[in-house]
């Protein structure tokens, strides 16, 4: 047999179509407004119906499987690996709150991820142990160096950024500036001495 054997079932043309209209429009979607955007919403802008979602993707948890590397992901993994390229501990630990509040701000769905809004969807579950570890190797490491107050931990850095998720998600959304000038409060506050 020339050409092995296909890894699954191939998809007729329209199915393979409407898949990617789907993809596309969930991940237009949870990036402006979050997860929990109503799925008819997203299958309306796809230009199919509610159930093919659901017969492509199996609802709304395989969706945000589907398309969660696109919206949150790899913006995630490029502020960790920007962050481990800074020498200096406090500049490293300034730039990585900085960049995870401005991707909250700017990407609803990252906030949902923190606040695991679905706790189902494995992805977002893997969204937050990467966090989780970052969070504790920037304190440890910025601790160490004495950058940061030697009593803030990991467990205040995560209430801090899920506390900014609740805000964002369920509040009054701040203009910018002010968001920006209370990220810089925030880091005057816990620096180290």
């Amino acid at each position: 047999m020339s050409g092995g054997a296909p890894a699954g079932p191939r998809l007729r043309a329209d199915a393979k179509r409407n898949a990617d209209q789907i993809r596309q429009a969930a991940i237009d979607a949870f990036r402006g407004r979050g997860l929990t955007v109503p799925l008819e919403e997203v299958a309306k802008a796809a230009g199919v119906s509610k159930a093919t979602i659901f017969n492509r993707f199996g609802g709304r948890i395989g969706l945000i499987e589907a398309v969660i590397e696109e919206v949150v992901a790899v913006e995630l993994r490029g502020i960790i690996d920007r962050t481990r390229a800074i020498g200096d501990p406090w500049e490293r630990f300034a730039h990585y709150v900085t960049a995870i509040r401005d991707l909250q701000y700017r990407q609803p769905a990252a906030n949902d991820a923190m606040l695991q809004v679905y706790p189902d969807a494995q992805s977002l579950l893997e969204i937050c142990r990467v966090a989780g570890e970052i969070n504790e190797e920037l304190i440890e490491m910025s601790r160490a160096a004495g950058a940061l107050r030697d009593e803030f931990s990991a467990d205040d850095l995560h209430a801090l950024l899920h506390d900014t998720a609740l805000a964002l998600k369920h509040g009054t959304r701040p203009r910018r500036e002010d968001y920006d000038r209370r990220t810089t409060f925030l880091l005057d506050g816990i620096r180290g001495r």
